[in-house]
């Protein structure tokens, strides 16, 4: 999350990364530590992983895969029962002005076994699918998003999900009944100095005969208010007996030395529930641990490959209600004698709200499908989910403020106030913001995903630009590379996208034909894989510093994931009779909007101004532009830029407030 405001009574000081007690690593060694923590092998097919290597394997997202009828009839009577609960128990306004989830909602959340869906029915969950887990938060996030924020990050990244996939028998029986029905959980990784850069982690856990003992400070820890149970991230450091590095633990909110010492307020999400916990010497017993000491940052990046999903999923919920209030209010307001959706300059604003959510629950729900399925290595189509979900859904929103005019940045209860309809379009917009920085940033998304999509490059060549390989080691690595090469890049000249005919199923009669669409996608896929391979051949090793173009690459896959998304959901309605003629109609509007994107970015690729950027910040940094910051006051004081996490007992006082 981005910086809040600095306590007053903070010190006065700047903190030094001694002072907070991160560990001080080069470059090198964070990203070994990074590298480390992802999956090595890829034992399933990945559509995603193909696109970005030019080959288009539509066989592995169509025909679209379904849920099996049991789950469908499971999904659609809790989809029931919750909407009910949100009609009549839920007061978003409520949460929004008092910056509070009351506490009868959250027991009638939990009476209604909203805290377990995802978890299995033998340990007393729901037991539904990603795909309807994800339909439930984008209802209950469309209603209140802090209440979406709460139960996302308590089945998502807390505590049942790596229990679920990394958990021994005992730890399941024990923890998953309560996180069922009673006790809500956090995850907590960020640290006041660290972020993405897990190797300058801090906080410790020191072996102790059965135990591990805790100390260090997390930040931004989403329901740590609240909560009763954390996942928690510590280094063990390491010892003859202690293979150490970061680990993963299930932590009593309530044990001896825990203190949340702030709750945190945001621009959005007002009734969020994060703050700032301190460890002091507390005893976790070592049964607590999840999986081998060191394993922590691999189970927090496995969690998150479908744990991601729950966040566009509630971004599709918010561009559902974007294209309702943009066409009931677009219908009856009127500018020069016809209503404003008639005007061609507003009307484009609804048909991309229109076209994008479509291809949004498109991705959603393809991606989730195949998380349900299990037959798909989905790490890159989760990530592209979540970066495309969360930076689309903030134009949507903001367009639709945009729409709305001077009611769009008036506040609802303003509205309501002077007797008109109480829409809360500014609050939307201030609540999504958040997206395109939790579970990771837009641009740490970006480098995540480049490096997965450069995998089979690395995994061949990637000796060839280390410095540290030897030269027997290169010239293995050249060798193989010669022999990938010649296989594949023969491949990049032709494809069925040349085809006329291809893809012919998705130009059924009396229907807009997407099949050109597809075409360009198969086409497109392979002139993206001959731009990386050039870009690698021409940067070599210094390729990883090329975060615009790599970034770029990224948009392009995220584009071509979507569109075809957006066409195989489109056949598959068209197939069941559900809206099929009209679900045509918006994807084939999304591709010709998507298709010019991607050519906007191809351009992009080698015209730029990336290297003109870097020398601005060079200078900018050395203090060459001082004087364009005259004439403007700075109302943020002198506080530190990072407030002091050092080891140590709390002096706050513990505003730790569990719901029970």
């Amino acid at each position: 999350m981005s910086a809040p405001s600095t306590p007053q009574d903070a010190p006065k000081a700047t903190v030094s990364p001694e002072t907070t007690g991160a560990p001080k690593v080069t470059e090198r060694e964070a990203r070994q530590v990074a590298e480390a923590a992802r999956e090595q092998g890829w034992r399933k097919p990945s559509f995603a992983k193909e696109l970005f290597l030019g080959r288009f394997r539509l066989d592995l997202i169509h025909p679209h895969p379904l849920p099996a009828s049991e789950d469908v009839q499971r999904g659609e009577e809790f989809l029931a029962k919750l909407r009910d609960f949100c009609e009549t128990n839920i007061d978003g306004a409520l949460i929004e002005r008092e910056a509070r989830i009351p506490d009868e909602v959250i027991e009638g959340l939990k009476e209604l076994g909203a805290l377990g869906m995802k978890i299995d029915t033998k340990y007393g969950g729901l037991g539904l699918t990603q795909v309807y887990y994800n339909k439930a938060l984008a209802l209950v996030g469309s209603v209140s998003p802090a209440i979406g924020a709460l139960l996302s990050a308590h089945q998502s990244i807390g505590v049942p999900q790596p229990l679920k996939i990394f958990g021994t028998q005992e730890q399941k029986e024990t923890f998953l009944p309560r996180l069922a029905r009673t006790d809500i959980s956090a995850f907590l990784l960020t640290e006041p100095d660290v972020g993405s850069d897990p190797a300058r982690l801090a906080t410790t856990a020191v072996p102790d005969g059965d135990d591990y003992v805790l100390d260090g400070v997390k930040l931004w820890t989403t329901n740590g208010v609240v909560a009763d149970l954390l996942v928690v991230m510590a280094r063990v450091p390491r010892s003859e007996d202690h293979r150490g590095g970061i680990t993963a633990f299930v932590v009593e909110a309530g044990a001896e030395g825990i203190t949340v010492e702030n709750r945190n307020a945001f621009m959005g999400l007002r009734g969020i529930e994060n703050g700032v916990t301190r460890f002091h010497r507390v005893r976790v017993p070592a049964a607590n641990r999840i999986g081998p000491e060191g394993a922590g940052l691999k189970i927090a990046l496995t969690t998150l490959n479908t744990g991601r999903l729950s966040l566009p999923a509630m971004c599709v919920g918010s561009g559902k209600w974007c294209l309702k209030i943009a066409r009931e209010w677009s219908a009856v307001r009127e500018q020069w004698g016809r209503p404003v959706a008639g005007h061609e300059a507003v009307g484009a604003k609804i048909s991309f709200i229109a076209a994008t959510t479509f291809a949004m629950e498109a991705v959603v729900d393809l991606a989730s499908q195949m998380a349900d399925e299990d037959r798909n290595d989905i790490r890159i189509e989760a990530a592209l989910a979540k970066l495309y979900g969360s930076e689309m859904s903030c134009l949507i929103a903001d367009e639709l403020v945009q729409i709305r005019g001077g009611r769009g940045f008036e506040t609802a209860e303003s509205l309501a106030a002077r007797g008109e309809r109480a829409v809360p379009a500014e609050q939307l917009l201030r609540d999504l913001r958040i997206n395109r920085i939790f579970e990771g940033s837009t641009e740490i998304m970006h480098l995540l995903i480049a490096r997965e999509a450069v995998d089979a490059h690395l995994s061949v060549a990637g000796d060839i630009i280390d410095p540290d390989k030897s030269f027997g080691d290169k010239a293995r690595a050249g060798a193989a590379a010669t022999a990938f090469y010649a296989r594949w890049l023969p491949r990049l000249v032709a494809g069925p996208g040349q085809l006329p005919r291809s893809y012919a199923e998705f130009h059924p009669c009396g229907h807009t034909d997407l099949s050109t669409h597809l075409r360009y996608v198969e086409r497109t896929s392979r002139r993206l894989a001959r731009s990386t391979f050039y870009a690698m051949s021409r940067w070599q090793g210094r390729m990883e510093t090329k975060q615009g173009f790599l970034g770029r690459v990224v948009d392009i896959g995220a584009e071509l994931f979507a569109m075809s998304a957006a066409c195989v959901r489109a056949e598959l309605l068209r197939r069941t009779g559900e809206h099929g003629r009209e679900a045509y109609r918006l994807a084939d509007a999304f591709c010709r909007q998507s298709r010019i994107r991607v050519e906007e970015l191809f351009g992009r690729l080698w015209t730029n101004t990336d290297d003109l950027d870097r020398s601005v910040v060079k200078d900018v940094l050395a203090g060459s532009y001082t004087w364009l910051e005259e004439g403007v006051l700075d109302p943020s004081g002198d506080g530190p830029w990072i407030a002091d996490a050092s080891p140590g007992p709390s002096a706050r006082e513990n505003v730790h407030r569990p719901f029970r």
